[in-house]
């Protein structure tokens, strides 16, 4: 039985999904690197108490209903 040597490689395919891969990553982790330091910002300043600004999470009308502006309301 004679076999012959033969090399097996990745290629150029392969290069490009781990580069792909790596460049998603990179990406990703700065991204939650980023909300995590918001969150303990965000909860840094709640912890003092102050108050700098409108909540994003609450709505600007007084009324429930909200406006216009909030979206489309289902109830």
């Amino acid at each position: 039985m004679n076999l012959e040597s033969v090399d097996v490689t990745a290629g150029l395919g392969g290069f490009l999904a781990f580069f792909l891969l790596a460049v998603a990553l990179y990406l990703l982790m700065r991204n939650m690197n980023t909300r995590l330091r918001r969150l303990a910002y965000r909860e840094e300043q709640e912890g003092r108490g102050a108050d700098d600004g409108p909540d994003p999470d609450k709505p600007n009308s007084p009324d429930p209903g909200g406006s216009p502006q909030d979206g489309p309301h289902l109830g």
